[in-house]
């Protein structure tokens, strides 16, 4: 039972080395292949994992970057019988893929196995473990989507014919799941670590301008365009409850629309416009206990429903077509300042791990 860990990438030359000697280390027996599925990087990304025992592939024009366009980067070039998904700033725990392998030999019909994944914060340019006992993301046993990655069947994948949407800038793991669940396949976590993720501390309101300049916030729309005509399609407003919030700002937003045009003194349309918005961030104010909070919430409904229908209408590619893309180099041909980086992760790993 072979195993591809596929490490998606974009300008992650801060935590790549270590997240490549961490896969490496995990890789049951040492047997199975690393590959680094990159988007573009204009850092020293593709540099850097060059120094190790990996395959390197790289999107060309016209791909462009998505959240989903990295893994099947990687599927299309993958050989093992397992896929493992990791983010560019993931350390994967060194025995998680034994147990997940031992999992899905035992449950011919999981198309999946995860465990929890462990965010660390950057506090007082320290990492610490950011306790998240009883987010959703964290129940154990049967679930609908492996968010953060996980161990696929590859048998699984090529039943529903590709790994991730490449038109998906988010939601992709999403997406995965339901195509894997309306095929017959399920999905698991275990109760016990899979990676230590460490995320990027940002401001919020600079987050969401970010993620909106990245697409990702079109995400939502973008997924109900790929479920459009699917039989699944029925179930995204009960597994996606955010949905009907969206719906419902959707609705406010045109509303108030609405009334800047039917209004003539537009003087009087801004005032009523300007009261609703001040008293919906009012309630929700009182409902989270701050201000800033309260304010922050508001705006970000905003911007998530004004998201949606840029997603739903912007143009797709075929989803089971070839990635644009090139292998870099060859990976046997990588033993540069780095040629022991296996033996060096099976070290670092299980230590850096503890505890």
């Amino acid at each position: 039972m072979s195993v591809s860990v596929i490490i998606k990438t974009l300008n992650e030359e801060k935590r790549i080395a270590r997240t490549i000697e961490f896969a490496l280390a995990g890789l049951p027996g040492g047997h199975g292949e690393v590959i680094v599925a990159d988007s573009g990087s204009s850092d020293a990304t593709v540099e850097i994992a060059s120094r190790y025992p990996v395959r390197i592939v790289q999107i060309e024009s016209p791909a462009r970057p998505s959240c989903g366009i990295g893994p099947q980067l990687g599927f299309q070039y993958a050989r093992g019988d397992f896929i493992c998904l990791l983010d560019g700033d993931m350390d994967l725990d060194p025995e998680f893929l034994a147990d997940a392998l031992a999992y899905l030999e035992r449950h011919p019909k999981a198309g999946g196995v995860t465990g929890h994944v462990e965010e660390m914060m950057l506090d007082n340019l320290e990492y610490t473990r950011r306790v998240q006992r009883n987010a959703p993301e964290n129940r154990i046993g049967a679930i609908d989507r492996m968010n953060g990655g996980g161990l696929y069947r590859r048998a699984a994948i090529e039943a529903v014919g590709y790994l991730t949407d490449r038109n998906l800038h988010g939601y992709e793991e999403f997406d995965l799941g339901i195509r894997l669940r309306h095929a017959g396949w399920n999905l698991y976590r275990l109760d016990r670590r899979f990676v230590r993720h460490y995320g990027h501390n940002v401001n919020s309101y600079r987050l969401l301008v970010r993620r909106w300049q990245t697409r990702y916030l079109f995400g939502i729309g973008e997924l109900l365009r790929a479920s459009f005509g699917k039989p699944y399609l029925r179930r995204l407003p009960q597994e996606l409850p955010e949905l009907k919030l969206w719906v419902l700002v959707l609705g406010w937003i045109l509303f108030s629309l609405g009334l800047l045009v039917a209004i003539p003194d537009k003087f009087a349309a801004l005032a009523i416009v300007f009261g609703l918005f001040a008293a919906v961030v009012a309630l929700m104010s009182w409902r989270k206990g701050s201000f800033s909070l309260g304010l922050y919430t508001v705006v970000a409904w905003l911007f998530h429903a004004s998201a949606v229908p840029f997603g739903f209408f912007a143009g797709r590619r075929d989803p089971c077509g070839w990635v644009e893309s090139r292998e870099i180099g060859d990976a046997d041909d990588r033993i540069g300042p780095h040629a022991d980086g296996d033996a060096r992760a099976r070290d670092l790993g299980p230590r850096s791990l503890a505890g």
